[in-house]
């Protein structure tokens, strides 16, 4: 995906997140647990997703290089968690429809600038959409664009930040076929001379594997299904 695509993505998943937050809690309530988070419920979610666009809209508004000098908010009451998110969600949007990509700020990653907030907090969005989603029952598709470029960060950022002393000696390379795309990656690649397996899908659907949300069954799996699975474990963020 091109740099310019990130904030239309980005406001379509907190538009959806938003709407189907509120569905949600009409349907269930806020006690519902969250089936891509494990004890997580519906409020926790959706907290943590203001929590987090909260830090961001602030990180790129102060052209922040050092985070010490944030100071997190108060738990909202449950009844006001929607305003709260949809406030934190649009003020994000803002602050990055008015900065420049290449600018400089603080991240956890090695890339230092706004253009690594931006992908990142599409993709963050866009994940927990889905979980919200799952909550209510109606989860929809990825895109396809947009779930390439998840698998692709999940393994150019997430796999090297989880693992920075590289793959374990354990390791094997889990190779992903993303149909709608008719596009290849793969996970641990060159630790062993073959894959322990092929996972096929559309590219959204291996993007919810990567991140666990989605069981191995709702792709085909040419190969050793659980050592496909073990492989993707040690990718757990904490």
């Amino acid at each position: 995906m091109e740099l310019d695509e990130y904030l239309p993505v980005l406001q379509r998943a907190d538009a959806r997140f938003a709407e189907a937050a509120a569905a949600a809690v009409l349907d269930v309530g806020w006690r519902a647990g969250v089936p891509g988070c494990p004890g997580w419920t519906l409020a926790d979610l959706v907290w943590h997703l203001a929590e987090v666009q909260r830090f961001w809209a602030w990180v790129v508004r102060t052209r922040a290089i050092d985070p010490s000098g944030y100071t997190g908010p108060q738990r909202r009451p449950d009844d006001e968690l929607l305003g709260y998110v949809a406030a934190q969600s649009a003020e994000l949007e803002t602050v990055l429809a008015g900065a420049d990509p290449r600018d400089r700020v603080w991240t956890w990653a090695p890339r230092q600038d706004v253009a690594f907030v931006l992908r990142r907090q599409a993709q963050e969005a866009t994940v927990h959409t889905v979980d919200v989603e799952q909550v209510l029952g109606d989860v929809r598709p990825i895109p396809a664009d947009v779930g390439l470029d998840g698998l692709d960060e999940w393994l150019e950022v997430m796999v090297p930040g989880v693992l920075p002393q590289g793959p374990p000696e354990s390791a094997s390379p889990v190779v992903f076929h993303a149909v709608d795309v008719d596009a290849e990656r793969t996970l641990f690649p060159g630790t062993r001379a073959v894959p322990v397996a092929t996972l096929t899908g559309t590219a959204g659907d291996l993007l919810l594997a990567a991140w666990r949300r989605v069981p191995l069954e709702v792709l085909r799996v040419d190969g050793d299904g659980l050592q496909a699975a073990a492989m993707i474990d040690l990718v757990r963020m904490e």
